[in-house]
């Protein structure tokens, strides 16, 4: 059973040498069985809205210095999206000034390949999340970075869905 109360607060965040946050996020995605469509639209990602309510973004949140990136990352997948599955290779890293408070954050962003959708999460309230096809959440996303991200995920799973049995289903 997964743990439905998100972490609060900065104690064990993770900074940069200049004082940003160094923030870990993934894109959720799961293939539809379609092998007519070009890949930007036979995958589907996981979108959530910000707490604001403003656009759509990919989960992300602050790494912390009691767990891996990896921790980080599911734990971020599961508090604001309520989403479970395997996190793959890092599809790179960035720097992004925060609206917030004006700092340069650095990001890293990984694949997650969702196995489990759950029906409560901590931040269900919070966050609206939809599943779109990679052409959606890109024409959605305000976010350059998770844009560029994205990218980056969708030049990596090239590979038609239809000759893959594992991305089936």
């Amino acid at each position: 059973m997964a743990c439905l109360v998100a972490r609060q607060g900065r104690g064990l965040q993770r900074y940069t040498s200049t004082g940003g946050r160094v923030v870990v996020g993934c894109i959720p995605y799961k293939f539809k069985f379609q092998c007519d469509k070009p890949i930007d639209q036979a995958v589907e990602v996981l979108v959530i809205s910000s707490q604001k309510g403003h656009g759509m973004m990919f989960p992300k949140g602050g790494w912390e210095s009691d767990e891996s990136i990896h921790e980080a990352v599911c734990r971020e997948a599961l508090e604001e999206a309520g989403v479970q599955g395997h996190v793959e290779s890092k599809l790179g890293n960035w720097n992004y000034t925060s609206r917030r408070c004006g700092l340069t954050y650095e990001g890293m962003m990984f694949p997650l390949n969702v196995t489990e959708e759950l029906g409560q999460w901590p931040e269900m309230h919070a966050r609206k999340r939809r599943w779109v096809t990679a052409a959606e959440a890109r024409a959605g996303c305000q976010h350059v970075w998770m844009i560029e991200a994205l990218d980056s995920l969708v030049a990596r799973l090239k590979v038609p869905a239809c000759l893959d049995d594992r991305r089936a289903g």
